[in-house]
């Protein structure tokens, strides 16, 4: 999937809203990222945008208060003309309503056992 995206615009949101995650599950598919589309912008949010760099594993930083929303992240993709955007997250977070489906290709990447029901785009478990 990624290597098919090469002349694309590719981001990679992880959600740092809790430490309650598969650090080293997110960190492998980051180093993926980092090895086959070295110019993947990763985008690290939780209830807002904590930083915007290139995807490095080695950068993320997680939180505990477990609050996420993905509305700054989707619109930031929309202002930033991304062709792909890869959100690895376990989609409990809040969407503003008025987001109903966005402009470009929408990967959820759920590191957990169970796959729940996205609002738009695709889910695809990783665990």
């Amino acid at each position: 999937m990624i290597q098919q995206r090469q002349d694309k615009k590719v981001a990679l949101a992880v959600d740092t809203s809790s430490s309650e995650v598969s650090t080293i599950l997110i960190n492998n598919i980051v180093k993926l990222f980092e090895t086959v589309k070295p110019d993947t912008t990763l985008v690290q949010a939780d209830f807002k945008i904590r930083s915007v760099t290139p995807a490095k594993a080695d950068t993320i930083k997680y939180y505990t208060h477990g609050k996420s929303s993905y509305t700054e992240v989707l619109e930031w993709a929309t202002n930033e003309k991304i062709d792909t955007l890869f959100y690895i997250t376990d989609v409990t977070g809040f969407i503003y309503e008025e987001i109903t489906d966005v402009d470009y290709e929408l990967f959820w990447l759920v590191p957990d056992e169970f796959l729940p029901k996205v609002p738009f785009g695709k889910a695809i478990k990783v665990a």
